[in-house]
C-alpha cells in the first residue's frame, strides 16, 4: 500500500490491523516466559519468532548465553528516515520467592509470578504491563504496519532490550556478570549496528516526555566496633548501625531538600536509601565493625554529575559535622546522566501530534517525574528520542493500584491506544525525507 500523498488514511488503514486480542496473545507469550535481569534469552528468541511468524524480519542479538535483545526491522523503500521503536524485556524482580521474599512482600503476590492470566480487559502477571506490555505495543504496532503493507520511505526498527531496570547484576543461579542491568542491553544493540534518525521508548505515562532523570548510586561506610555485647560495659563501645540510623535520617530529610532544589521543567529528582548491610544475622550476641548504607539519588538533565557528587559531599560533611561521633566515608557507585531532546525535534513534534490527534485536545505533559528509563541510553548515543506509554491501571482493575500492581497488570484499552500513537508516530517519521 502507497501512501499517495494520503497520510491519514494509511494512518486508518494500518489502525485496522491493531487488536486487543493479538495485543493480549503478546502480553501473555512474553509473560509467561520468565526474564529477570540478565536471564531475558528465552524471551528474546521467543519474540523474535513472533515478529518473524507475523511479517517483521527478526533475529536474536545475543549478549551472552542468558542474556539477548530482539531486533527486527521492516525495511524502507529508500530515501526516508528510519525509526526505532523501543522498549526493554526484563522484570525488576525475578518472579521466584527464593530472591523475591521477604524483600517484595511475605509471599509472591499472583500478579508477582511470571504467570499470565487475563481477566476482561486485563492481563496480571509479573511484568504485565512495565515493561512488557509496552513491549507488546511495540511488536504490535510494527506487525500492523508489515500486515498493512505499508510502503514507507523509511524503515520501522524494533529494538527489545534485555537489562533495562536499574540493577547491577545478579549473582544468583551461577550468573557472573555485574554489567547486566542499567542498559546495558540497549548500548549494546546501538553498539553492534543497530541505529535510526529517531527513537520512540515506550514506557509508563501517557503523555510525550522529551527528557528524565540520570542517576547516582552511593555507598556509604558507617565505622564501628566489633565488640560483644558481654563487653559493652567493660570497654569502649561504638555501634556502627546505630551510627547509620543517624545518616539515614538525617538523608531523609536532605532528600526532601535536594528535590525541590531540582524540580524543573518534567522532572522532580527524589532520592532514597535502599539497602543496609552489616554483622552476622547467625550471631546476634556481637557487633559489627562497619555499617554500609546503599543510596540512589536522581540527577535532572540540567544538573552535571560532577555537581551532583560535589552536593552529596557537602551533605554528608554536614551531617557529620552535626555527629562528630562518627566515622563515615563515601564513594559513588553508579552513574548516569539525566538527558534531554529538543522539544522542536521531530520525534517529539511527532510524538506530540499523534497524542493531539488520538486525544482531540491540546498534549499536556505530565511533570514531576523522577523514573529513568533507557531513553538516557538513547539520547547519550547520539538519537533524538521521545518517550509515551499507558496510563495506570484504574478503579476497574482486577486489584487496587500500588508499585507491582502497576507494574504487573495492563489494561488492554489503553495497549491499544499506546499502540495507534506508536503506528502513527512511525508512519510520521519513516514518510520524512532522509
Amino acid at each position: 500500500m502507497a501512501l499517495d500523498g494520503n497520510f491519514d488514511t494509511a494512518v486508518e488503514a494500518v489502525w485496522k490491523n491493531v487488536s486487543a486480542e493479538r495485543i493480549a496473545e503478546l502480553v501473555v507469550g512474553l509473560v509467561d516466559i520468565p526474564s529477570p535481569t540478565g536471564e531475558e534469552a528465552a524471551l528474546a528468541v521467543w519474540a523474535a519468532d513472533e515478529l518473524n511468524t507475523h511479517g517483521v524480519p527478526a533475529r536474536v542479538q545475543w549478549l551472552d548465553d542468558r542474556q539477548a535483545n530482539t531486533v527486527g526491522e521492516i525495511t524502507g523503500r529508500g530515501g526516508g528516515e528510519d525509526v526505532l521503536l523501543y522498549a526493554p524485556i526484563d522484570t525488576l524482580t525475578v518472579g521466584d520467592a527464593d530472591e523475591d521474599v521477604p524483600w517484595v512482600g511475605p509471599s509472591l503476590r499472583p500478579d508477582m509470578k511470571p504467570q499470565a492470566k487475563v481477566v476482561g480487559d486485563h492481563v496480571l502477571g509479573l511484568g504485565a504491563s512495565n515493561p512488557k506490555g509496552h513491549a507488546a505495543c511495540v511488536m504490535a504496532a510494527a506487525e500492523a504496519i508489515a500486515a498493512t503493507g505499508l510502503d514507507l520511505p523509511g524503515s520501522v526498527i524494533v529494538g527489545l532490550g534485555a537489562g533495562g531496570m536499574p540493577t547491577n547484576g545478579r549473582t544468583t543461579r551461577g550468573l557472573t556478570r555485574h554489567n547486566t542491568g542499567q542498559g546495558a542491553g540497549c548500548s549494546f544493540m546501538l553498539e553492534q549496528g543497530v541505529w535510526a534518525d529517531h527513537a520512540v521508548i515506550a514506557k509508563p505515562g501517557w503523555a510525550v516526555a522529551w527528557e528524565e532523570v540520570g542517576l547516582c548510586w552511593f555507598e556509604i561506610d558507617i565505622e564501628g566496633g566489633f565488640s560483644y555485647v558481654g563487653s559493652r560495659h567493660r570497654m569502649p563501645y561504638r555501634n556502627a548501625i546505630a551510627g547509620a540510623s543517624k545518616v539515614v535520617l538525617a538523608l531523609e530529610e536532605w532528600f526532601d531538600c535536594y528535590s525541590v532544589r531540582h524540580t524543573d521543567g518534567l522532572v522532580a529528582p527524589q532520592g532514597i536509601v535502599s539497602s543496609i548491610e552489616s554483622g552476622w544475622p547467625r550471631m546476634s550476641s556481637v557487633t559489627p565493625a562497619m555499617c554500609r548504607i546503599h543510596v540512589d539519588l536522581r540527577v535532572s538533565p540540567r544538573t552535571p554529575i560532577t555537581e551532583v557528587r560535589r552536593e552529596f559531599g557537602a551533605a554528608m560533611t554536614e551531617i557529620t559535622g552535626r555527629n562528630p561521633d562518627l566515622k563515615v566515608t563515601w564513594r559513588s557507585t553508579l552513574t548516569i546522566p539525566g538527558t534531554a531532546t529538543a522539544q522542536d525535534e521531530p520525534v517529539v513534534r511527532a510524538a506530540v501530534e499523534s497524542w493531539e490527534a488520538i486525544e482531540g485536545t491540546p498534549h499536556h505533559p505530565i511533570t514531576a517525574n523522577s523514573g529513568a528509563t533507557d531513553a538516557n541510553i538513547l539520547r547519550q548515543k547520539g538519537i533524538q528520542t521521545a518517550r509515551i506509554g499507558m496510563d495506570r491501571i484504574g478503579p476497574d482493575a482486577p486489584l487496587p493500584l500500588d508499585f507491582p500492581s502497576g507494574m504487573n497488570t495492563v489494561d488492554l484499552r489503553e495497549a491499544v491506544r499506546l499502540t495507534k500513537h506508536l503506528v502513527r508516530t512511525a508512519i510520521t517519521l519513516t514518510s520524512r525525507q532522509a
